[in-house]
C-alpha cells in the first residue's frame, strides 16, 4: 500500500534528521523517506535504524532513500530511487520483493522507463522550485501534472503517482484532480505552526480530492 501523504526528511537545526522524523510522526504522517545526501554510509546506516526504530514505534513506514543494503539492513518498507541513483534492476536484485521501490520522474519519458523498470510508485516534480533539493529538476507547474498524468493514462502506465517538489497545502486540492495518488512534503510540515493541525488538513484535502476525482470519472462515464 502507498499512503498518499509521504513526509520527506531534511536535517534539523541540531543536524540530525530524527528530530524533523519525530516531530512527523508525532503530527500524524504515516509515510517517512529517509533522504541523506552526502554523507558517509555509517551516519546513514546509523541514522535509519533509529529511524527504523522511530517509525516502527509509531506505526509508520520507512522508505529509505538512495541506499538498498541501508533499507534491507533496518527493515524498511521501501527504497526510492533518484534518476541519477543505482538502477532499479540493482536495487532489486539487492532488496528482493519484500520491499517496495519507488522512483523519481521529471517527463513522460521518465514515466515510461520507471514503468518498463518495474517501480511500485513514481515521485514526479517539482512543481516548483524547492530549497530541499540541490539539483532540481526543470519546474512542472499544474499544466505539467495534467498533460503528463493523463499521457500516462492513455499509455496504459497507471503506476501511483506521488507529486513532489515545493509544495504547500493550499495546492493538493488541485493537484489531486490531475490524478495524482498523493503528494510528498517536507517544509509545509516542518516549518508549520502547529504541525499536528497541519497533517490533519492535508489528509483531509487528499481524501476529499480522492472522492471528486472519482465522482469526476464517474461523471465522464456516464455522460460518453
Amino acid at each position: 500500500m502507498i499512503d498518499k501523504l509521504h513526509y520527506i526528511s531534511t536535517a534539523a537545526a541540531d543536524g540530525t534528521h530524527l528530530t524533523n522524523i519525530r516531530q512527523a510522526l508525532s503530527s500524524g504522517c504515516k509515510w517517512i523517506q529517509l533522504r541523506i545526501k552526502d554523507r558517509p554510509l555509517d551516519h546513514v546506516l546509523s541514522c535509519a535504524f533509529k529511524a527504523s526504530a522511530l517509525c516502527e514505534s509509531f506505526g509508520a513506514r520507512l522508505i529509505v532513500n538512495d541506499y538498498p543494503g541501508v533499507a534491507l539492513a533496518v527493515n524498511a518498507y521501501g527504497l526510492h530511487l533518484g534518476l541519477d541513483d543505482i538502477a532499479v534492476a540493482e536495487a532489486r536484485a539487492i532488496v528482493g520483493d519484500r520491499l517496495v521501490i519507488g522512483g523519481t520522474a521529471n517527463t513522460i519519458e521518465h514515466i515510461k522507463q520507471r514503468a518498463s523498470e518495474g517501480v511500485d510508485y513514481i515521485g514526479l516534480g517539482p512543481l516548483r522550485f524547492t530549497a530541499t533539493k540541490q539539483k532540481l529538476s526543470p519546474l512542472l507547474g499544474l499544466a505539467g501534472y495534467h498533460s503528463i498524468i493523463a499521457e500516462a493514462k492513455a499509455l496504459g502506465i497507471h503506476i501511483p503517482v506521488i507529486a513532489i517538489g515545493g509544495i504547500n497545502v493550499e495546492d493538493i486540492p488541485a493537484l489531486m484532480l490531475t490524478g495524482v495518488h498523493g503528494v510528498a512534503m517536507s517544509g509545509a510540515i516542518r516549518n508549520a505552526e502547529d504541525p499536528a493541525k497541519t497533517v490533519a488538513i492535508i489528509y483531509e484535502h487528499l481524501n476529499a480530492s480522492h472522492i471528486k476525482l472519482h465522482q469526476k470519472m464517474i461523471s465522464h462515464v456516464t455522460n460518453s
